[in-house]
């Protein structure tokens, strides 16, 4: 704190001008060799400035105004230099435009040291920090008996970076920060700046070829824990979420070997308010309504499309430009971290979607932070998705591989999330996905994999591993890249789960045929199971195939009204039967009519007609038959859980095979018969004796079907050979229908 005795005129311009890039070496107290002390202050608006003790409140001395703009200077004894406070008497404008003066004592930024830790700058220079969010962003604080805001962000290119908000009336020439050099991040203690304050970061950009640096659209914090509601912008101050301990009960719950029937929710329109300016649901608000009504239907666990901060609601949370913000939409953040403590009392499961493969190009986000392509990579064939229209991180810099790692630990460890869902995996495989020759950039060896988005996946997924391990991490991956769900120590990417995008193209595809036409596709339904051990599968019907013109699942069905039921139920009750984990996205499971709409509440009111009423209780049992019986769950990804009775039955349109769980009686036989008409008689080989009774028909009358069956819901072996076993059961297989027999001596 060594200084001269009176600040230049240049640097007393470059502060006035907010061009300054060294605040803390002008401002603040500076002792000077005579043992006293040089305080200077700038503080527009301000009339006159006198140090004060901070004890006593007693006067240390008078700083004399330099320039107009509001710069102030004096000398106060040498022992103040650390416990000073400054008395300020505004300039302000009385009733009726008489001229007045607010006196006000403060305390002053520039009297503190840096605040960043030795070890968080450390570990951000080395590009190993796990949880840079406990570092960075705004961080609400006692230091010295001063309550206030540290505020951190990381911009190495930047020539000035100062906080604004509405403690500063958003001048960008107040409060310029203190450069850490050797990590490229700026901070600064604001005293009286606490929790619910808005701010942003005003960055002005080097001079250039003799221009000034150019003054940035005031940027949003990146590791902002709460942010404004949209069309707003400003980054809130909040505290750091606790850490929520690590629970057995839910490290159970998310075992491979566990069910997992995840209902897909888009909570902003789940169900909605009447009212046009806040038409969403707060987080206290759908605890109540959307847990009960996941649990009544038996499902394990929720996944929620994005929740981080997004500006724009038609981006449905894909396009987040916070990443460490819940949304706005539905309240505070910890109305969050109360939803999710409430589905797991419940014994429900939350798996949040995660977007670490683009974000937006708004310019209050992440786009040209500093003035420079900091998160994302100055060359547009590797840093802008042509698609979307978004910006791709570049994975290679090790502080954005610590942005993106440190948020998934974020949300599983400070909001207790169950999992990650990562969307769009593919994009962030492939330097030439969805890009024409010439519009990409080869890797190292030449070859088009993102060789460095896949070292931060791996890295991401090991991290999971190793702080929360009872966490999971799902890809949605829609190409053959192998080895998704394999260990990163075997060479895979560590991914617990895949979305099998293949096994739901082609059976959509299929059911959506006329069924005379049928017999023609009979592989697409038996594709999957060539490839279902080879990665540890989801079976989705998500979001994405029911909206742009896809219509809804229900629309997607053929025939007339009863066929179009009759063929959702069966195509629900085969997805029930096949090896995989499931998941079904919000309205399917009472077979809504019109396609998904973002900006309104699904049709409640068709629950009052007994055929959508039916679909939802099918839903309802196909889930209790999935979680009380092992064999549908225990054993999906061993080849030996599954076995064909019949995959070639192709002129009738069956398809029947067994699932059998970690004991021997434990075996299901589930059968599906994709015409409308009635096959009698229809015989099976099976593998032991005794008696196979229904456990659930897609066809029942309590689910709108026709209530077709086998008589009595139960078949006797025979000691007739059929499918390479020498004894058999004869069924009665009702139309558009599946059935699941369960074993019993």
């Amino acid at each position: 704190m060594t200084g001269r005795g009176s600040a230049s005129s240049a640097e007393v311009a470059a502060l006035c001008e907010g061009r300054h890039g060294d605040p803390f070496a002008v401002l603040g107290p500076h002792r000077t060799e005579e043992g006293n002390c040089v305080l200077r202050a700038f503080l527009p608006g301000a009339a006159r400035v006198t140090a004060v003790a901070a004890d006593s409140g007693a006067p240390l001395g008078a700083l004399s105004q330099r320039d107009a703009a509001g710069f102030f200077e004096g000398v106060i004894p040498g022992e103040q230099a650390e416990s000073y406070r400054l008395r300020v008497e505004w300039h302000a404008v009385g009733a009726g435009g008489s001229a007045d003066v607010v006196t006000d004592v403060i305390e002053d930024p520039y009297r503190f040291p840096p605040l960043l830790g030795d070890v968080d700058v450390w570990l951000l220079t080395e590009g190993t920090h796990q949880r840079p969010y406990e570092a960075l962003g705004a961080q609400p604080m006692e230091h010295a008996g001063v309550r206030g805001t540290r505020f951190a962000v990381w911009a190495p290119t930047a020539a000035r970076v100062s906080v604004v908000g509405d403690f500063n009336h958003w001048d960008g020439r107040r409060f310029p920060m203190r450069l850490r050099r050797e990590c490229g991040v700026w901070e600064i203690f604001l005293p009286g700046v606490g929790e619910g304050a808005r701010y942003k970061f005003e960055i002005r950009t080097h001079d250039e070829g003799g221009r000034p640096g150019a003054v940035l659209p005031q940027k949003a914090d990146p590791f902002a824990r709460r942010a404004e509601l949209r069309p707003a912008t400003a980054s809130i101050v909040a505290t750091l979420p606790p850490l929520v301990p690590a629970d057995e009960a839910r490290r159970r719950a998310n075992a491979h070997d566990a069910p997992f029937s995840i209902y897909e929710v888009h909570v902003g329109s789940w169900r909605r308010r009447s009212d046009p300016q806040q038409p969403f649901l707060d987080w206290d608000a759908l605890a109540e309504e959307l847990i009960p009504y996941a649990v009544d239907l038996g499902f394990t666990h929720l996944e929620l499309l994005p929740v981080s901060e997004h500006p724009f609601d038609g981006s449905w949370g894909y396009q987040p430009t916070g990443l460490y913000a819940p949304t706005a939409r539905h309240g505070e953040p910890a109305g969050l971290r109360r939803f999710i403590a409430r589905a797991h009392a419940a014994g429900l499961g939350v798996i949040l979607d995660w977007v670490p493969a683009h974000f937006p190009g708004d310019a209050h986000g992440l786009a040209r932070f500093d003035g420079t392509a900091l998160y994302e990579h100055a060359d547009p064939r590797e840093g802008a998705h042509p698609d979307w229209g978004t910006l791709i991180y570049n994975f290679g810099r090790r502080e954005v591989r610590n942005f993106l790692t440190g948020n998934a630990l974020y949300w599983l460890e400070r909001f207790g999330a169950d999992g990650l869902r990562v969307d769009a995996v593919a994009s962030m495989l492939y330097r030439d996905y969805s890009r024409r020759d010439g519009g990409w950039v080869p890797n190292v060896h030449g070859g088009r994999e993102n060789l460095e988005a896949i070292a931060f996946l791996r890295g991401m997924n090991e991290a999971v591993g190793a702080q929360r391990p009872q966490a999971v991490t799902i890809a949605e991956e829609s190409t053959a890249f192998p080895g998704v769900t394999q260990p990163v120590h075997a060479g895979g990417l560590g991914f617990h789960h895949k979305w099998n995008m293949g096994w739901m193209n082609d059976t959509l595809r299929y059911i959506a045929r006329d069924p005379v036409h049928r017999r023609w596709h009979h592989d697409e339904m038996t594709f999957g199971l060539v490839y279902a051990f080879s990665e540890h599968f989801t079976l989705p019907v998500s979001h994405d195939e029911v909206v742009h013109g896809k219509g809804s699942l229900l629309g997607r069905m053929p025939g007339d009204d009863w066929q179009r039921f009759a063929n959702l139920r069966a195509y629900l009750g085969f997805m029930f039967g096949h090896p995989g984990r499931k998941l079904l996205f919000m309205g399917c499971e009472f077979a809504q009519r019109r396609e998904w709409d973002h900006d309104s509440s699904l049709d409640w009111h068709l629950l009052d007609e007994p055929a959508h009423a039916g679909v939802q209780r099918l839903v309802r049992d196909l889930n209790g038959l999935y979680r009380r019986r092992g064999a549908l769950h225990q054993r999906d990804d061993d080849p030996g859980g599954f076995e064909w009775v019949d995959a070639g039955a192709r002129e009738r349109s069956v398809y029947a095979f067994l699932r059998h769980g970690g004991t021997a009686d434990d075996t299901l036989l589930v059968v599906c018969n994709l015409t409308p008409t009635v096959h009698h008689g229809y015989r099976l080989g099976v593998p032991r004796e005794g008696v196979w009774r229904e456990a659930l028909n897609t066809d029942s009358r309590h689910y709108g079907g026709s209530d077709r069956g086998t008589p009595f819901g139960e078949a006797r072996t025979e000691r007739v050979a059929a499918h390479g076993r020498d004894r058999s059961i004869a069924l009665t297989l009702p139309p558009l229908a599946t059935v699941f027999l369960a074993w019993r001596p």
